[in-house]
């Protein structure tokens, strides 16, 4: 439930905010444990939006985590206590409302006696990554919390800096396939029936090439509604199938990973995440299999996470990591295999993890440029062919008639 309250701080400072708690009894005690003397408190009634807000937990970006636990790492290494630097993060927050409602949260909790990692994992209103939890759970109890959450502030905000990185590379392409759609649309769909017209005035035989043409700018004329319904109805049914049929999702994976040339990119950068965070939660002094089983989860493709979480069964069984993902039924990069097993040899799990998610960043970094770089010339190519073919089947006809003459 959340509650608004107007009332005074300590030092005779005005306040008033919003506060999640189980009741109004639980509220006040919330209110008093944070040392505010409430004047006025009551339910907030939400709208019907707000209340499908907060019918689920919000998520926050990469950014956002990182710029949290960057901030949290940098107080805790000033000696300031985690419940003091929330304090003091929480003044950065005051125009971000679902960020300042998490921050005053897990202070509440904090000033009840709860540690960081029950906190995080108590409140309601943001959904946290599990591994994010478990590697905070675990530093808090090692003492080294302040050097984790610098660690994860690292990977997160390199996550967020190469999913931007993507997401503005292909920005140009998906700009000219869009718009090569709209041209090639407009073409047959309006200038070629008008050229046309003009031809069977002049009852001109059409070549091939041009009937051709001719008949597809028809059918798009007529048939546009039902095409662009079954569109619609193609993405919003894969999608669906996506989120609600494993099965489905699962093919659509493996396939990901057998095509030529994207399924190597998605590869390595699926195994450089699982190597990133694998290194961090082992420096943290997770478990090794519960760490397989924390990195596997963050995973997107789902053929991976599968071989990663039934590898780390084999190892509760007593099997080395290696030798179960090389009887694994999906074949991880050999290099990667050879790579643990050199490192359960020498007890450098952990460093040669680092050193491989390093490895395979680049490796992906320099493919993707490869690509991006391969792409703009062959969609200007294809889209100018799609439109020359197009215009030569128009001007057929009116050679045909000069040579006639």
């Amino acid at each position: 439930m959340i509650f608004k309250y107007n009332g005074i701080e300590k030092n005779g400072k005005k306040t008033k905010g919003t506060l999640e708690a189980l009741d109004m009894d639980d509220a006040k005690k919330r209110l008093r444990a944070k040392q505010i003397f409430y004047t006025s408190i009551h339910e907030e009634t939400p709208s019907l939006l707000d209340k499908l807000a907060f019918s689920r937990k919000y998520k926050l970006s990469n950014a956002e985590l990182a710029t949290l636990s960057r901030d949290l790492s940098m107080y805790l290494k000033a000696g300031i206590s985690i419940l003091n630097a929330l304090r003091l993060a929480s003044n950065q927050y005051s125009q971000n409302k679902k960020m300042k409602s998490f921050i005053d949260a897990v202070t509440t909790l904090l000033d009840e006696g709860k540690s960081f990692y029950q906190a995080i994992d108590t409140q309601s209103i943001i959904e946290l990554p599990l591994f994010y939890k478990q590697s905070v759970k675990v530093s808090e109890n090692s003492g080294i919390l302040q050097d984790v959450l610098l660690e994860l502030a690292k990977f997160l905000k390199d996550q967020d800096r190469i999913f931007k990185q993507v997401q503005n590379a292909f920005a140009y392409p998906a700009f000219i396939i869009v718009v090569s759609l709209f041209a090639v649309t407009f073409m047959l769909s309006y200038v070629v029936p008008k050229i046309t017209s003009i031809f069977a005035q002049m009852k001109q035989e059409l070549p091939p090439i041009t009937k051709f043409v001719v008949n597809v700018g028809n059918f798009i004329s007529a048939q546009w509604l039902p095409l662009l319904i079954l569109l619609v109805l193609f993405i919003a049914s894969f999608a669906l199938l996506l989120k609600f049929s494993p099965r489905f999702k699962f093919m659509r994976d493996y396939a990901m990973l057998k095509m030529p040339f994207f399924g190597p990119i998605t590869h390595v950068s699926e195994l450089a995440r699982f190597c990133y965070i694998s290194s961090i939660l082992l420096r943290s002094g997770v478990p090794f299999v519960q760490t397989v089983n924390l990195a596997a989860k963050i995973l997107n493709n789902t053929v991976l996470r599968d071989t990663f979480e039934q590898a780390s069964q084999k190892v509760v069984e007593g099997s080395k990591f290696s030798n179960a993902l090389m009887k694994s039924s999906y074949t991880v990069e050999k290099s990667f295999i050879q790579a643990i097993a050199l490192g359960e040899e020498t007890s450098e799990v952990p460093i040669i993890l680092n050193n491989l998610s390093e490895l395979y960043f680049e490796d992906n970094k320099d493919k993707i440029a490869l690509f991006l770089s391969m792409l703009e010339p062959a969609l200007m190519l294809i889209v100018g062919g799609i439109i020359g073919f197009i215009i030569s089947a128009m001007l057929l006809p009116i050679f045909s008639m000069n040579i006639g003459q």
